[in-house]
């Protein structure tokens, strides 16, 4: 071990561990650390992992999609065929990366345990492991710059983050834990002190978040904007701005050609494509020539940085305007915005969620921001360049994540290291407190710092406003808490000629999960007209909704009377389908089919005309 500059104070306890890149003590203690959450964590959601209740649609959704893909289509086609049938399926815009492991472990294991046994194996295992591995990339930097106390702290931390543990947990399959898992990845090769090694892992690492998921664009150009930072200060510097955007054009063009292929190169605002590796070349062409310059004057490098920028959103502005205006959901049907993406609470600003929600992703964050700035300002030499770069880095990801909500888990996860160091000070302090009273004060302080929703549980159930009303029907804002338990129903919808059956969004995916019908619509943004068309039928007249369904051919009609988005439908429009359906005026045109009773899913055939 060697200390840094300004080490001998307790109070930073900066240094640097060398002796290689994952050594077996730092293994040992988080492997330790992992097995405990692991177990708790499957102990918590055994009767989820039983019955096989997801946390979110998008999770049975990604099944569904491996399952295809066992079934034998196409490496490279991403269509969801059972999704809106009669307009020829729904093109996802998923990434094959995510379905690799899954896809693994099943295969593996089916010789074993079964096709079955082998599936749920994977619902249980890929999420751990990426648990495993994020608690590990965080660790490994509290290990190398910070101390041992701090590495089982980050460890501790990471189970304790509410937002971090929900992407992380079993049956938690979608690509969101993957996303934490590249974050990590990224900061762990700004710790490298070789910047060819370090750019690196920056370049490849936002590779491949990217092609999971273009959602870390944003944290993607901060730290490209930090990485122009540390050129504008040491010119020495500039390997890593350069080495980063020329890795990221590479792999990024690899893993397209390996999980898209050259069969659709439309272009794709939620979906790297042609345009997006073009932005990245020419951006890799403009910063490689002005490297090339050096040593320049800085209103030179200044230029070169406007030029690369300038270029890559004239691009943007002339192949695909929209994609800078509104993204992937720029063009998405009105009755699909209104009234279904404006609801989709992960995707929605801190001051549209509820303080238990939104405090989780907020308070850590920002604690683990004003100690990275400490440690920055208390280190010397290379790491108060790191910490400082860091500090910017989480402020980036905090930012964002006080606009889009789901963007929390990644910046709890990059708020760990440094919330470590701030906690072990926060325990040393109070540890010296010679007063009893003081030191539990300080310690209860520490314990709502790290879980700032404590208070709200315990009083949440006796605020007026969240009080449970005698004459209201209890609604589960996801199947996982409902009593609509679809596999209940698998053997008699198994039993029923195939067709297609208009269900409410967020219980589609199951639906097509627990058997070969297809659905109208999934709460997928590319299938934006389909979800107008289950919008405009649930709001519209018995009548209209029975003309809409004949013309599409639709032979079923499904319904969670306790879930939240029926419920929706009925308060926008009273004397509406859904509404109807609810209070229990079926009109005659659907026949009831008779389910078990230990499932409250409703399910009606539609009588031919």
């Amino acid at each position: 071990m060697r200390l840094q500059p300004g080490a001998g104070r307790r109070e930073a306890m900066l240094v640097e561990r060398r002796g290689g890149a994952f050594p077996a003590d730092l293994l040992m203690r988080v492997g330790a650390a992992w097995l405990m959450v692991a177990a708790v964590l499957v102990a918590v959601n055994w009767q989820s992992i039983d019955g096989r209740q997801f946390p979110d649609p998008d999770d049975a959704m990604r099944l569904v999609q491996v399952r295809d893909l066992i079934a034998g289509q196409g490496w490279f086609d991403l269509t969801q065929y059972r999704v809106d049938a009669p307009g020829g399926g729904v093109a996802m815009h998923w990434s094959r990366l995510v379905d690799i492991p899954l896809l693994l472990v099943i295969l593996l294991l089916s010789p074993i345990l079964g096709a079955g046994a082998a599936e749920a194996a994977a619902l249980v295992i890929v999420p751990l492991v990426t648990l495993f591995i994020a608690m590990l990339l965080a660790a490994r930097i509290a290990w190398r710059l910070l101390g041992e106390e701090e590495t089982m702290l980050t460890s501790l931390l990471m189970a304790l983050s509410v937002p971090l543990l929900f992407q992380l947990s079993p049956l938690r399959i979608d690509h969101h834990g993957w996303q934490v898992v590249c974050a990590l990845w990224a900061m762990n090769a700004l710790m490298a002190r070789s910047p060819g090694l370090g750019a690196f892992g920056l370049g490849a690492s936002f590779a491949t978040w990217l092609a999971i998921s273009v959602e870390g664009l944003p944290l993607a150009a901060a730290i490209f904007g930090v990485l122009a930072l540390r050129w504008l200060r040491d010119r020495s510097q500039r390997a890593w701005l350069v080495g980063a955007i020329q890795w990221l054009s590479v792999v990024s063009a690899a893993l397209f050609l390996l999980t898209r292929g050259i069969g659709d190169l439309a272009v794709h605002c939620d979906a790297i494509g042609p345009l997006h590796l073009a932005v990245f070349g020419w951006g890799a062409l403009v910063l490689t020539l002005l490297g090339r310059t050096e040593p320049a004057p800085v209103a030179l490098v200044l230029a070169g940085f406007a030029l690369a920028a300038g270029g890559a959103l004239a691009l943007v502005l002339v192949a695909a305007p929209q994609c800078a205006i509104g993204g992937g959901f720029a063009q998405i049907d009105p009755l699909a915005a209104q009234h279904w993406l404006a609801y989709v609470n992960e995707g929605r600003p801190v001051w549209h969620q509820s303080p238990v929600d939104a405090l989780p992703f907020v308070v850590a964050p920002l604690i683990g921001l004003i100690a990275a700035s400490r440690l920055g300002r208390h280190s010397a030499g290379w790491l108060r360049r790191f910490w400082s770069d860091y500090a910017l880095i989480l402020g980036a990801a905090l930012l964002i994540a006080l606009f889009v909500a789901r963007a929390g888990a990644v910046a709890c996860a990059l708020a760990a290291p440094p919330l470590a160091w701030q906690v072990g000070q926060w325990l040393r302090a109070a540890r010296k407190m010679k007063s009893p009273a003081r030191r539990m004060a300080a310690m209860c302080g520490i314990a709502l710092a790290l879980v700032p929703t404590f208070p709200l549980t315990l009083i949440g159930p006796a605020i007026p406003a969240n009080a449970a009303r005698g004459d209201e029907v209890a609604l589960a804002g996801s199947l996982r808490q409902s009593d609509c338990d679809i596999a209940a129903a698998g053997d008699v919808l198994a039993a029923l000629p195939r067709g297609e059956i208009y269900a409410p969004l967020d219980i589609a995916p199951a639906l097509l999960l627990e058997s070969r019908h297809s659905v109208v619509a999934t709460p997928h943004h590319r299938g934006h007209e389909a979800i107008g068309a289950v919008i405009a039928a649930a709001i519209g007249t018995s009548e209209e909704a029975r003309a809409a369904l004949v013309a599409r051919g639709t032979d079923y009609v499904a319904l969670c009377p306790t879930l939240g988005e029926p419920r929706h439908y009925a308060n926008l429009s009273r004397q509406g389908f859904a509404a109807q359906l609810l209070s229990g005026e079926v009109p005659e045109w659907l026949e009831p089919v008779e389910l078990p009773e230990d499932t409250s899913l409703l399910l009606w055939r539609v009588r031919p005309v």
